[in-house]
């Protein structure tokens, strides 16, 4: 061999086994602290599967996440090596720590969320997240301490330990051809899919979450580009055609290239006969409760029925226990539940001043005399939901306008999130007496979020340790629901202040042509869930003393479907104006009795998510297929024609949706500065 030849040999045996000795001692310091996360998060948390499994199950992902970073952080020492065996030694050391303290935060993160972090962090502001962080109290001096001490004791670990590992000469090479083959099957991506079992906590605590939010953040960064024909005759301008299910309600587009939602509207009005008439025009107030889930809120709640007074006030009213909102997250809420608007990139609001000019409740009912205010405890410009509101010709009270004489919820290190949900209801009623009529008014609650601190916390654990010893079963389940008391006690305080609220509001002139429409933002992620569509099961409750009867709906419907019902309904009774064309994405509130889906809606997960899609009786999520059943659990399903037709569906609307950006247009100027208009216009439907 010559000598080029022998040095060649020379370097690649030299720099693999240094590169290997380093990284066994990253492989092995990785896949311990994933153990120690599924130990923890097993123990406190509990779970339906054995540790063992899970353990299992994250080993195995770890190990195909390991063979393609392999490969590229020996690319990188190789080169460093060239140089020098010391800076390539140093170089990949910094890089190991950095990616196990990653690993760390993330495992944190998700040991308090119980939701991975992935590529939603890049759709907040860098004081959102600041926010967040804080209000959570993740920044502890105590925290600090240990971060300290994990990072001098892994710069221990690798001066130490890597020459003490003997590394053989065919080690280096197999590895490395591992590493390509798994970089070429993308078998990081297949096995991080894979399911550790049928409860999504189980699958959430054995996903790798270095991976998951690498591989999250890549897609949010190039998303994939969907081929679909929007014009084609398998998207969903007729899901009935489709086979899949029997009624639904198809849109006359008006102009798709121009107008990608502009649609005639033509929702009926479902809710008048269960209204007696009146000869005001009624007060609306949104009560949107932050975190309500219908898996602990009312009757039949699988963790038990937590909200007494809203599931006595449920059966007073107009109630879908089967409902849904359009979002993970807050971010969604107020332009799918008073817009039905598409989500755009990160979120409709996200979009701030730029967001399209677009009809809605908010301005629809101002143009027709309405004075609409959003009511929040907390910073209202977070997610932008000030600017939706105020370019809707909306107003705004948030924490900079409470008075003295309110009290903000604690939080240990100076961060809060605002206002309690008692001191938010009693501002509210004290500027009642004093509203100009008619009114729509939207209340957001922010009691129960994380770190669930609220004023008369000892109190509320004490009626939740009650709660929790009445509605138990058996004393594995009682021991399982106080892991999470300081949730539940939040959840009876909101409970109490919704009580006293519309208790207070009664005594009001007003009160008796008022329509209270109660619904949750997203469930709670914080209390483990069992499955996908968990996430954004939320009660909706109306609630009137105007109504002639109530009734319970089994039926599925969702945030989009609230706006386009109320305008029927207003216009059909009360002749506001409305228009004869929309851009809402739902066909409005079903009101059957019996359990059943006629919808076909996207549902995004987080600001950068969007991966999940009712179409029928079905959920789509990240291409696996769901049957939803009556009690809206999930069964999977194979059954490739169904997944076809629904997923030409979702890569319509996701088209359509990605046409949505700043400046963008969503209805005519014309058709825009009408109902951004206040006057006492004709009837236009």
């Amino acid at each position: 061999m010559s000598e080029q030849g022998k040095n060649i040999k020379s370097f690649f045996a030299n720099s693999g086994k240094g590169f290997m000795q380093l990284f066994m001692v990253y492989s092995m310091a990785a896949v311990i602290t994933g153990v120690v996360e599924i130990l923890y998060g097993y123990y406190t948390f509990g779970s339906g599967e054995a540790a063992g499994i899970l353990v299992l199950q994250a080993f195995v992902k770890t190990f195909f996440v390991l063979l393609p970073l392999c490969v590229m952080l020996y690319i990188f020492y190789s080169c460093c090596f060239f140089f020098s065996k010391k800076l390539a030694d140093f170089v990949l050391i910094t890089v190991a720590i950095l990616l196990l303290i990653t690993q760390m935060a993330l495992a944190k993160y998700f040991l308090t969320a119980l939701v991975p972090l992935g590529g939603d962090i890049w759709g907040y502001s860098l004081q959102e997240v600041k926010q967040t962080v804080g209000a959570g109290g993740a920044l502890s001096a105590g925290m600090v301490i240990f971060g300290v001490v994990i990072i001098a004791s892994l710069v221990l670990l690798f001066i130490y330990v890597p020459h003490k590992i003997s590394i053989s000469l065919y080690v280096a090479p197999v590895l490395l051809v591992l590493s390509i083959t798994g970089n070429i099957c993308a078998v990081a991506a297949k096995a991080d899919q894979w399911k550790a079992s049928a409860k999504e906590f189980d699958n959430a605590l054995a996903t790798n979450k270095l991976f998951f939010f690498w591989h999250q953040s890549v897609l949010h960064f190039f998303p994939p580009v969907y081929e679909v024909d929007i014009y084609a005759d398998n998207y969903i301008d007729d899901p009935a055609a489709a086979g899949i299910f029997s009624m639904a309600a198809a849109f006359s587009y008006v102009d798709e290239q121009s107008f990608p939602f502009l649609h005639q509207n033509a929702v009926p009005d479902v809710l008048g006969s269960f209204f007696d008439s009146t000869a005001e025009k009624p007060n609306i107030v949104f009560i949107i409760v932050e975190g309500l889930g219908r898996s602990f809120a009312n009757e039949d709640a699988p963790l038990g029925n937590f909200t007494p007074f809203l599931d006595s006030l449920s059966k007073q009213s107009l109630y879908w226990p089967n409902f849904l909102s359009e979002g993970g997250r807050t971010f969604a809420v107020l332009p799918s539940l008073l817009g039905s608007l598409p989500f755009g990139e990160n979120g409709f609001a996200e979009l701030g001043n730029t967001m399209p000019h677009n009809i809605n409740l908010l301005n629809t009912l101002h143009h027709n005399g309405y004075e609409s205010i959003f009511y929040y405890g907390g910073d209202a410009h977070f997610d932008n939901m000030d600017l939706f509101v105020k370019n809707s010709n909306g107003m705004v009270q948030d924490m900079r306008s409470f008075p003295a004489g309110y009290t903000k919820q604690p939080s240990e290190n100076g961060f809060s999130w605002g206002y309690g949900d008692k001191d938010l209801f009693r501002f509210y009623l004290s500027q009642l007496p004093a509203k100009k009529q008619p009114a729509l008014d939207v209340l957001l609650t922010v009691s129960m979020h994380s770190p669930f601190k609220i004023n008369e916390q000892e109190k509320y654990l004490g009626a939740a340790e009650d709660r929790i010893s009445k509605i138990a079963t058996s004393e594995a389940e009682k021991s399982m629901l106080l892991k999470f008391k300081p949730q539940f006690a939040s959840v009876l305080y909101t409970d109490d202040a919704l009580r006293n609220f519309i208790s207070q509001y009664a005594q009001q002139p007003s009160f008796r042509h008022t329509i209270f429409v109660i619904t949750g933002d997203h469930r709670m992620p914080e209390i483990p869930m069992e499955n996908k569509l968990e996430r954004y099961h939320v009660p909706l409750i109306v609630y009137s003393p105007m109504l002639s009867r109530t009734a319970t709906f089994r039926a599925v419907s969702t945030h989009f479907d609230v706006a386009p019902t109320l305008l029927s309904f207003l216009n059909h009774r009360y002749n506001i104006a409305v228009p004869s064309q929309t851009t809402f994405i739902g066909t409005g509130l079903d009101t059957s009795r019996a359990f059943g889906n006629v919808h076909a809606y996207p549902l995004k997960q987080t600001k950068t998510d969007l991966v999940d899609f009712i179409y029928g009786n079905y959920l789509l999520n990240n291409n696996q297929l769901f049957e939803i059943t009556n009690k809206m659990d999930l069964i999977p399903v194979n059954d490739e024609s169904i997944k076809v037709k629904i997923t030409a569906a979702f890569n319509g609307f996701r088209q359509k949706n990605e046409m949505v950006k700043a400046n963008s247009r969503l209805v005519p100027d014309s058709l825009y500065r009408h109902y951004q208009t206040a006057n006492t216009p004709l009837a236009v439907k």
